[in-house]
């Protein structure tokens, strides 16, 4: 199977054409950025460069988007036309064509409002049965292209994937407060907790849904390194969250405090990933405890290609707030 990958310029799209030609796997690579991952420079709002591509492949693994740090800086309609319309095109060309597997990159931020509970509310609990209410261009787009590739696989028989993933991004926290008062590993350790995934896990996250996307039909799947976490420790994650870890993790609090890191106050989610665990055979290796330890024998928590990769940023220049053209 010869693979399509949109957006191979960026993280993911880079972390997949990587292990792809590692593993001596056909892989065609479409970006509007050059790359040495990018076979294709050109876009998926292109509908002809989309049919050529498609000429060359039996499965897509489309990772191509505009993200939620572009809010501020390409209009609404320019996420439709990427986010949805290229998506559309794809799912088109992919029917055309007679596509074994379509994995389709979206977000846990499709789930928007529903992730804010309410004061004095315990933490929200995060799986594929909680209703999406978005509350941006971002989340409401990339729903918008969940709902087309349902269609698909509904009415045109095509293997459809939907994977909502987790932060991974190792750019600095969107917010300036939170940047303030934790230190960028403090904060990306704490999320590998309730909302964050490393980069690796991912990846073989998507290649087992490209696997196994014909016998599935059409699924969605929340995407997060798993959290040690249950129902039972909402309310307190929401109140104390110092004290929750510390139940699973006794030693957690001696070793933060040796490089002066701290437990957020509350935590307002915990995401479930089980059901990808489960149908999609996902074992994901970067977790918490995993992370813990790396901090503990002085040692980078994130996986090899999530190092090689590193950060690439949104945008082409900078801003008042670094990476960020407004504060979050």
């Amino acid at each position: 199977m010869r693979i399509l990958v949109t957006g191979s310029a960026g993280h993911l799209g880079e972390a997949l054409m990587r292990t792809l030609r590692v593993q001596g796997r056909a892989a065609l690579g479409l970006d509007i950025v050059a790359s040495d991952f990018t076979d294709v420079v050109g876009s998926i709002v292109d509908r002809e460069c989309v049919r050529r591509c498609m000429q060359e492949v039996d499965g897509v693994l489309h990772t191509a988007t505009l993200h939620k740090p572009h809010v501020a800086t390409h209009s609404r309609q320019e996420f439709v036309d990427t986010n949805i319309s290229g998506t559309l095109n794809l799912l088109e060309a992919a029917h055309v064509r007679g596509m074994r597997a379509f994995v389709f990159t979206s977000t846990t931020s499709t789930f928007g409002d529903a992730m804010a509970p309410g004061a004095g509310q315990p933490a929200v609990w995060i799986n594929e049965e909680v209703p999406p209410i978005s509350k941006n261009i971002y989340g409401a787009s990339k729903l918008a292209a969940e709902d087309l590739c349902q269609l698909f696989a509904r009415n045109q028989g095509l293997a459809c994937v939907v994977l909502r993933t987790s932060r991974f991004f190792p750019e600095p926290d969107d917010d300036p407060a939170l940047r303030a008062h934790f230190a960028d590993g403090n904060i990306k350790l704490n999320e590998l907790l309730y909302r964050r995934a490393d980069i690796s896990d991912l990846v073989d996250a998507h290649l087992l849904a490209l696997e196994r996307a014909q016998s599935i039909g059409f699924g969605r799947y929340v995407l997060s390194a798993p959290s040690p976490f249950s129902r039972s420790d909402l309310q307190a994650l929401r109140s104390d969250a110092p004290a929750a870890p510390a139940r699973y993790f006794p030693r957690f609090q001696l070793i933060y405090s040796k490089r002066g890191w701290h437990m957020f106050p509350g935590i307002d989610r915990v995401y479930d990933s089980a059901l990808a665990c489960r149908e999609l055979g996902w074992k994901p290796v970067y977790d918490f405890a995993r992370g813990l330890q790396a901090l503990e024998d002085d040692q980078d928590p994130r996986s090899p290609i999530a190092r090689v990769i590193g950060i690439k940023g949104y945008h082409a220049g900078a801003y008042a707030d670094g990476i960020y053209p407004i504060e979050a």
